[in-house]
């Protein structure tokens, strides 16, 4: 990581403008920088947290350092409510030491520019917390898996329900087929899958993105057998929500909700959370809630990388901005170390055998 050049922020310091304090938060944050390198910091971890203290500046609209308590609150109670668990724990984590920067090395000159007197918006109140369950999650063999998809499957013939009931299988096949997000599956529509690109044909996901920047976009290749189930669903019970199922600007997973000229709304992802929740009670009772969607993205990488998949391109496919992320998501039985101990073992037994 390249290392910015670090002006010298005096106490006398006043900020009259936007730019100054632009300009000073900019000085913050490469000292930040410079800091946590002399600490011997990884430089993925380093870019990491500038990432996260950049996305929570964003969100705030103001200077860090004016952040109360019920700002955090609000952040992670509500704008970040449905991220994954490990995520806000890694999140806080990051915000904790970039306080305690401000308040260490700046909370003098803080409070000479601006009046405010630095304090971390973090507490044990608000601090989220992570316990082994949300910090490792183990996705389902694949054994599980096809008991679940192929139970799901042979339901639908007898549903209430047959339209939503294929809408949410399809949806959570695909997830376990190459690791879509749920927001993302509430998102696509007919004009998303482009058949004709690429050996496989490809599909379009609008990623996360942070906060007034939109949506990161992605072609993922229908592989893993995406395409066959994607040409089942978009030539058959597609049909049953609207007739709008050759339309590209219409929902590839639609509601039964519909607008006032008749066609349907994309689904929400209640809906396909609900869905997966209710096979996954019938079929695989033990993984009641464990098995969510983000865990069939878990499994999704896991699956891929058991095939022969290397995990760069398990990462394009998953839309990680980091490897080490998905590296997180990569579950796969592994005996090496058994292995190891039988062969030092049988190292050990003609050792021995040579000294008799």
């Amino acid at each position: 990581m390249a290392l910015a050049v670090v002006r010298d922020l005096r106490p006398d310091l006043r900020l009259e403008s936007a730019e100054e304090v632009a300009a000073f938060e900019q000085d913050l944050l490469a000292e930040f920088v410079l800091a946590r390198a002399s600490a011997g910091v990884l430089d993925d971890t380093i870019r990491a947290d500038v990432g996260g203290v950049l996305g929570l500046r964003e969100w705030f609209g103001r200077p860090l350092w004016e952040m109360q308590p019920q700002d955090l609150d609000r952040y992670f109670g509500r704008h970040r409510r449905g991220s994954a668990p490990g995520t806000k724990v890694r999140q806080a984590a990051a915000f904790a030491v970039y306080f305690e920067f401000l308040e260490l090395r700046h909370k003098a000159t803080i409070h000479a520019a601006t009046g405010v007197v630095v304090e971390s918006p973090l507490d044990e109140v608000n601090r989220p917390r992570g316990g082994t369950a949300s910090r490792l999650r183990i996705p389902p063999s694949a054994d599980e898996a096809a008991r679940l998809f192929s139970g799901w499957r042979a339901d639908m013939e007898a549903a209430r329900k047959y339209a939503p009931a294929a809408r949410n299988y399809t949806a959570a096949r695909l997830t376990s087929l190459i690791g879509p997000r749920i927001s993302e599956l509430c998102l696509l529509r007919i004009g998303d899958v482009r058949w004709d690109l690429g050996r496989f044909g490809k599909i379009l996901f609008k990623g996360k993105g942070s906060v007034g920047r939109g949506k990161k976009e992605r072609l993922v290749p229908l592989i893993n057998g995406s395409r066959d189930l994607l040409e089942w669903w978009v030539t058959g019970p597609r049909w049953e929500f609207d007739d709008r199922a050759e339309d590209p600007m219409a929902p590839l997973f639609p509601s039964e909700r519909r607008y006032g000229d008749g066609s349907s709304r994309a689904v929400t992802d209640d809906a396909l959370r609900s869905g997966l929740a209710e096979a996954v009670a019938r079929h695989l009772p033990h993984q009641i809630n464990q098995l969510t969607p983000h865990v069939l993205r878990h499994f999704a990488a896991s699956d891929l990388y058991r095939n022969g998949m290397d995990v760069v391109a398990i990462q394009e496919i998953l839309g990680h901005e980091w490897l080490n992320t998905t590296m997180i998501y990569v579950h796969v039985e592994q005996s090496h170390v058994e292995d190891a101990w039988v062969r030092a073992g049988q190292r050990a037994a003609a050792r021995f055998g040579r000294t008799r």
